[in-house]
């Protein structure tokens, strides 16, 4: 299983962004999808992740961030809207899969930098 992301880049503050991540492989299902951020010098923090009922945000994104999924593409989608500098960070997206031998594992991609100047 491969976890591919696009988007990402440098946006002025108040600017808006759209990350997308696309899942291949093997899978059977995917249980959650999600996308974390790491800033320099800090720790990798949950942005957004959606399974089943409500996604959930880091608070700090509620009201400017918002993500979708395409079941049926095996895609999550994260709108970023509002930037701000704190917001500058490298993005991973994530997925817990289940394999068609009903196995769960969790996979990541390769991380893509989003940079918001004030």
């Amino acid at each position: 299983v491969q976890l591919q992301a696009y988007g990402g880049g440098l946006v002025q503050a108040g600017g808006s962004l759209t990350l997308s991540c696309a899942a291949s492989g093997r899978i059977f299902s995917i249980n959650t999808m999600g996308w974390y951020r790491q800033a320099p010098g800090k720790q990798r923090e949950l942005v957004a992740r959606s399974a089943s009922g409500t996604p959930n945000y880091v608070d700090s994104v509620k009201g400017r961030f918002s993500i979708s999924r395409d079941n049926a593409k095996n895609t999550v989608i994260l709108q970023m809207n509002s930037l701000k500098p704190e917001d500058t960070a490298v993005y991973y997206c994530y997925a817990r899969v289940l394999s068609y031998s009903y196995v769960a594992r969790d996979y990541w991609g390769q991380g893509t930098q989003v940079t918001v100047s004030s």
